[in-house]
């Protein structure tokens, strides 16, 4: 789903989506990133853009190598659907904004 807004002629395009499970068939996850691809991309790069999703994939604890699109508090282990998040986070020129900050316990559903 994605919404316009204006506000004070500044335009602003909310994206929302939710990637299919990780049981979920490789073909199902690959029209999701397809789809969801095309969507940003369509986006003109004058709007700003702000992305709430759930990628369904674990980024992992730290950023080597990811420093550009990440910071250094994601959860866990990274696993295959993590990897492919950050792989289109670094091809569409964007950051994972939560992981820039530290996170309160009760926020980490990895407890």
């Amino acid at each position: 789903m994605c919404l316009k807004l204006e506000l004070e002629g500044l335009m602003i395009s909310i994206v929302s989506a939710y990637a299919p499970q990780t049981g979920s068939p490789d073909e199902v996850k690959e029209t999701f990133w397809r789809d969801f691809r095309e969507t940003v991309q369509r986006i003109p790069k004058e709007e700003r853009l702000v992305i709430g999703a759930d990628l369904n994939g674990h980024l992992g604890e730290g950023n080597s190598g990811d420093e550009e699109v990440m910071g250094i508090y994601g959860l866990g282990e990274r696993n295959a659907a993590g990897w492919t998040a950050v792989d289109f986070t670094k091809i569409m020129e964007l950051a994972i904004s939560n992981t820039f900050f530290l996170k309160k316990p009760r926020q980490s559903h990895l407890q």
